[in-house]
């Protein structure tokens, strides 16, 4: 099945993660490719533990919008690379967390992340996250969640708090 969990709203990543936690207490495999991302981040620590594989980017490259054309070409190659590894992947449940926002910027190919998507769903669970995904994604789906934000710390100058955002 395909999983996907969009929209502007927080808990995106948070309920792929709550999956990855629920297979990997029955006994299945996950594998997660975080794109975008290369800090450290709290749930990693607990997904290392679970025995749950993630790959990401191999340093933090900051926003998107930030960064220089040769660094944007690097994460591309990166991302991509990441992609291709997924066609190999045996697991229950492949994670690609932000794989819209990658591709959204140019920072992943699109195509290539359909074809992860259509030829890993035939045998494993896929969940693809992320703002705005193209209706390519969206036409196979076979759960969509849109999380819509209605309140949140940020619009009152909260910043991102350890444990609950990173």
């Amino acid at each position: 099945m395909i999983h996907i969990y969009c929209g502007n709203g927080k808990g995106k990543t948070t309920a792929a993660l709550g999956l990855a936690v629920r297979m990997a207490g029955a006994g299945g495999r996950v594998h997660i490719c975080q794109f975008m991302k290369g800090s450290e981040t709290s749930e990693l620590t607990s997904l290392k533990r679970l025995g749950i594989r993630v790959r990401r980017l191999s340093k933090d490259h900051g926003f998107s919008r930030n960064m220089t054309d040769d660094v944007k070409k690097a994460v591309r190659a990166e991302h991509d690379a990441m992609l291709d590894e997924c066609l190999g992947d045996e697991c229950d449940l492949l994670i690609l967390d932000e794989i819209f926002s990658a591709v959204n910027n140019g920072l992943a190919d699109k195509d290539k992340a359909l074809q992860v998507m259509h030829l890993v769903s035939h045998f494993t669970d896929i969940v693809l996250t992320g703002r705005d995904p193209a209706d390519e994604f969206l036409s196979d789906a076979d759960y969509i969640t849109d999380m819509n934000c209605v309140r949140h710390p940020y619009q009152r100058g909260i910043c991102a708090r350890k444990g609950i955002e990173y």
